[in-house]
C-alpha cells in the first residue's frame, strides 16, 4: 500500500463499499439498518436505484482508471513494456 496513490486507494475503497452494498441488497438485507415499515415503496425503490447507479459508476471508474483503454493509457503501457517494468 506504500506505493499506491491516494486516488487508487479511494477508488478501491469505494468499489468495495459498492460491491458490499449490492451483495447485501441481493440477499435481501438492508445495508442501512431501518426498521420495516419506515420506508415507503417509492423511497425504497429510489434507494435501490441509487445504490445500483453508485455501483455502476464506481465499478466503471475503477475499471477505466486501472486499465489501458485510452490513447494515453496505451502509450503508458508501451513505455512500461519497453522499460521492462511490467
Amino acid at each position: 500500500m506504500k506505493n499506491m496513490d491516494k486516488g487508487t486507494v479511494i477508488r478501491t475503497v469505494l468499489l468495495f463499499v459498492a460491491l458490499l452494498n449490492q451483495s447485501l441488497i441481493m440477499f435481501g438485507k438492508s445495508p442501512i439498518p431501518i426498521e420495516e415499515g419506515q420506508i415507503t415503496g417509492l423511497v425504497d425503490g429510489i434507494y435501490l436505484a441509487g445504490s445500483i447507479l453508485f455501483t455502476i459508476i464506481t465499478t466503471t471508474i475503477a475499471w477505466f482508471k486501472n486499465n489501458y483503454v485510452t490513447k494515453k493509457g496505451q502509450a503508458q503501457k508501451e513505455v512500461i513494456k519497453k522499460e521492462g517494468l511490467n
